[in-house]
């Protein structure tokens, strides 16, 4: 089957296009991201490796452990008009910002193919150099080289010799470097191919120079590059060596399971002189022997002295009719059949992985900035402290307001937290502490009240209070275990059963007269109308207590969970936390001491109202009394009580002093205690609750602010809203990996 020459001609300019992008997303060092397409060189140090790549890219690399084995080499040919080759290292993924900015600073521009050739090994040191490579240091200037018998440059003998203030230079520093050397070669014949070159593996240190450590670091960078499912693993096998002793086969199929993407290269086959080992590695390339889905190949490399007609020449081995070299398909043997099926390899799996590599770089772009979203804005210094953490007392306050006004609709955060529904918790409090009160504070029932006991005993479990089944809010209000608020611990109370009221109030207070009479003729002193009045009253600072407790709790709920909803950061609200808490106590303190207050001014001051309803509730009292033992002699006349003049005077003339005292002594303190109670319990909504707790200048609900924000120190604001170095450099990693992305989506969409 023929290709049309003019779709091929097209093939190869997409496939070009293709390819410069993804060097460019190399460049940026993308591949730490995300696996790029990719020719990967692999295999031993003694495996002709430099050979081979000197055959590919026409670079005259040093075959020695002292240059050429401490960190990856990128090579890519492009074409171009104007020859030239141009050398620069790409920092390694993991570089502090000094090292890249370091290693970036070195390029060379614009140099000729023969003055690459003549600099190159200088370049090769000043490029260690650069990098901080640790070489063995020499006195001698110059460069020279020791060559095997064999002729092909021995790694243990070959040595480059810098001038001494090269090798002062390099000692000390790394042995092996993540950094990459890029030498791009472009000219007007050059095919398009870019190949990266590892470490090669060692079995033996070379004292002074590598160690076993060095040895596992080596095989782990190769590792790195060999395990991405878009690598095509080029492993370099001596042809002189039982190829199931390869190692670098091995490492390969620990990631490359079924061989799909490992291409074997055999080199040195002029060093198998014994035909029946010729034949064996004509059958691994003919795939009869460890297969591999993309075969092998059979070079025979330059040699460290030939030039290119002696090169030309040297591949005439495999043209010899008495080798078994001449059966081998021509496809599959010499540099030149290698360099073409690399390059089609390397352009179809570019093309192939194309779409797929866009959509991955977008897909991680937009998880990162969403890990960067949660993370919220940036903390590094205090400006960005002050303005993040305004930022959450802003939103606190609008939760406040929110929460006072009843504003829930529509917003999920109340419709999921009862805690956040402030105002309406407090409500349904006040209304059934109003309630409670009316009907438990008294310390004994009133002579009305007991008229009507039996009525009062019927309906007494009517009230909010019991009816908690149907209000889930204020059931929830009302349920607190104080084990949940130690910070509380000293400020609210613990009491919260309430006994019903006693009976027998008139007794009582006869026995209050009787104990503290004097020479009265028919009145109370106010000594016992103090006493009276205040035992009446002995329950309420304990219910007052009880109600605040609940109203400071609900407070106390409700600013954490708005914290928590407004504050995702948990290290944040945490500080935050303990930055307010000791204000949070001291005005929830304030607004207790403000209903003891109110409690001390209605019991410990002399019982006095200016309110018009106090005489006339006695007087209403007094009347219904003798109305009521009118009834009780009168005479019933179609539902009219009768009665006589006479029995009126009677009911009014024939009581005793103490029994005339007594009753007009509870009358008094039934009609004042009504009026006490119901100003007691508005005073302590009105004063203790909403103005020293929801709505005053001091509510605890007001703590944290934008105000409170801007009147924090340096000191103080770091230790809240600062960011914890793991954070910071999380942050950091974030911000360049989006940096990254984003350009290599720029790059991929040019």
């Amino acid at each position: 089957m023929t290709q049309d020459p003019q779709t091929g001609q097209q093939d190869l300019l997409v496939s070009a296009s293709i390819l410069r992008k993804i060097d460019k997303l190399r460049e940026r060092n993308i591949g730490k991201h995300v696996p790029l397409p990719q020719l990967v060189v692999v295999g031993d140090q003694s495996s002709g490796k430099s050979s081979l790549l000197e055959s590919l890219t026409g670079i005259p690399f040093p075959r020695n452990v002292e240059l050429c084995t401490r960190y990856a080499t990128q090579i890519t040919q492009r074409r171009d008009d104007v020859p030239r080759v141009e050398v620069s290292i790409i920092p390694g993924p993991n570089a502090p910002e000094a090292h890249k900015k370091h290693v970036e600073g070195y390029r060379t521009e614009g140099l000729t193919p023969e003055e690459f050739r003549a600099r190159f090994p200088s370049i090769l040191h000043e490029v260690n150099a650069r990098m901080g490579i640790r070489m063995r240091g020499s006195s001698d200037s110059g460069y020279t080289t020791d060559e095997g018998s064999d002729g092909y440059t021995s790694d243990a003998s070959f040595r480059i010799r810098a001038p001494a203030q090269t090798d002062q230079a390099l000692q000390g520093g790394s042995v092996f470097s993540e950094d990459v050397l890029k030498i791009e070669i472009c000219g007007p014949s050059v095919d398009y191919l870019t190949v990266i070159d590892v470490p090669g593996i060692f079995r033996t240190p070379t004292e002074g120079v590598t160690t076993e450590e060095d040895m596992a670091m080596v095989k782990n960078m190769v590792r790195g590059y060999i395990q991405d499912s878009r690598t095509v693993i080029l492993a370099v096998l001596p042809s002189n060596i039982d190829i199931s002793n390869q190692e670098i086969l091995t490492m390969a199929a620990e990631y490359d399971k079924n061989g799909e993407r490992t291409l074997g290269i055999l080199t040195k086959p002029d060093l198998v002189t014994e035909r029946s080992a010729m034949e064996s590695v004509c059958n691994i390339v003919r795939g009869k022997k460890k297969q591999l889905t993309l075969g092998y190949y059979l070079v025979r490399s330059r040699g460290a002295d030939q030039d290119d007609a002696d090169f030309s020449r040297r591949e005439d081995l495999f043209k010899e009719k008495d080798k078994p070299w001449s059966s081998l398909p021509p496809e599959r043997v010499g540099v030149r059949a290698l360099k073409k099926r690399l390059a089609e390899l390397l352009g179809h799996m570019a093309k192939r992985e194309f779409s797929g590599l866009r959509k991955e770089i977008n897909n991680m772009l937009q998880a990162t900035e969403r890990e960067q979203s949660a993370l919220g804005p940036s903390r590094k210094d205090e400006q960005e402290q002050r303005q993040f953490l305004s930022g959450i007392a802003g939103r606190f306050q609008e939760r406040v307001r929110q929460a006072l006004e009843a504003q829930y609709a529509g917003d999920a955060a109340f419709e999921n937290s009862i805690k956040l529904r402030l105002v309406t918790q407090i409500v349904n409090l006040a209304d059934a502490f109003s309630e409670e009160f009316e009907k438990m504070a008294a310390l004994r029932k009133f002579d009305a009240i007991a008229e009507d006991g039996e009525e009062y005993e019927e309906n007494e479990d009517r009230g909010l209070f019991a009816d908690t089944g149907a209000n889930i809010i204020l059931q929830f209000a009302q349920e607190i275990d104080s084990e949940d608020f130690p910070e509380l611990e000293n400020i609210i109370s613990h009491e919260f059963e309430v006994s019903k009221p006693e009976g027998g109030i008139m007794d009582w207070i006869g026995g209050l007269y009787t104990r503290s009479r004097g020479m009265d003729l028919g009145t109370f002193n106010s000594a016992v109308w103090a006493g009276a009045w205040r035992e009446q009253s002995s329950k309420w600072p304990g219910m007052s207590k009880v109600f605040m407790t609940r109203v400071i709790v609900a407070i106390h709920r409700f600013i954490t969970a708005a914290l928590g909803e407004v504050c995702v950061d948990t290290n944040v609200r945490d500080e935050l936390w303990s930055a307010i808490l000791d204000e949070l106590l001291r005005r929830y303190e304030a607004g207790m001491t403000a209903a003891d207050f109110l409690v001390s001014a209605e019991r410990d001051a002399k019982p006095y109202t200016l309110d018009y309803h106090f005489n006339e509730n006695r007087q209403r009292s007094r009347g219904e009394r003798i109305a009521e033992r009118l009834k009780r002699i009168s005479i019933d006349d179609d539902d009219r009580h009768l009665v006589t003049i006479a029995q009126v005077q009677s009911v009014t003339e024939k009581k005793s002093n103490i029994e005339d005292v007594v009753e007009k002594l509870h009358d008094d303190l039934s009609a004042y205690y009504d009026i006490a109670r119901k100003r007691f319990v508005d005073n302590v909504l009105n004063q203790a609750v909403n103005y020293r707790l929801l709505f005053g200048p001091s509510t605890p609900l007001g703590v944290f602010s934008q105000d409170w924000v801007i009147g924090l120190r340096p000191d103080q604001l770091d230790a809240i809203a600062g960011e914890s170095p793991s954070i910071r450099e999380y942050r950091d990693r974030l911000a360049r990996k989006i940096e990254d992305l984003t350009a290599a989506k720029d790059i991929l969409r040019q």
